[in-house]
């Protein structure tokens, strides 16, 4: 097993599905895409061939900016603190939610970065 982040997290295994996974003793499970292709692609391409079906493609990428602000999102600070973090305006980052929000079909800050986890666009 490997270890992550300095012991933090370990790889319990892979799975080929839900009821594969059963199989090992975890705590959480990552779900992460097959391949870069899945992804959107090599090299931090967050999407280019995504549409918002709720089979996990996004019509229009996220921004670079975007991409940005999901991160942070993900490790659950607010919109102030992701405007201060980034340097803009709070209205600005609530701008920037409610664009990633309809680019992932989302209507929460969870299914946000539940979403966005599931297509690889993120890792945490």
């Amino acid at each position: 097993m490997r270890d992550l982040v300095g012991g933090a997290f370990r790889i319990a295994g892979e799975a080929r599905d839900a009821a594969d996974a059963r199989r090992f003793d975890a705590d959480a499970w990552l779900v992460a895409p097959r391949s870069l292709a899945e992804a959107g692609g090599e090299g931090g391409d967050h999407g280019s061939s995504w549409s918002a079906e709720d089979d996990g493609e996004m019509v229009e990428p996220l921004t670079p900016r975007e991409v940005q602000v999901l991160e942070l999102l993900a490790e659950g600070l607010s919109n102030k603190g992701i405007a201060a973090r980034l340097g803009i305006s709070d209205q600005t980052v609530k701008f920037h939610v409610a664009s990633i929000a309809g680019k992932l079909n989302a209507s929460s800050r969870t299914a946000i970065v539940r979403r966005a986890i599931g297509r690889g666009l993120i890792v945490l």
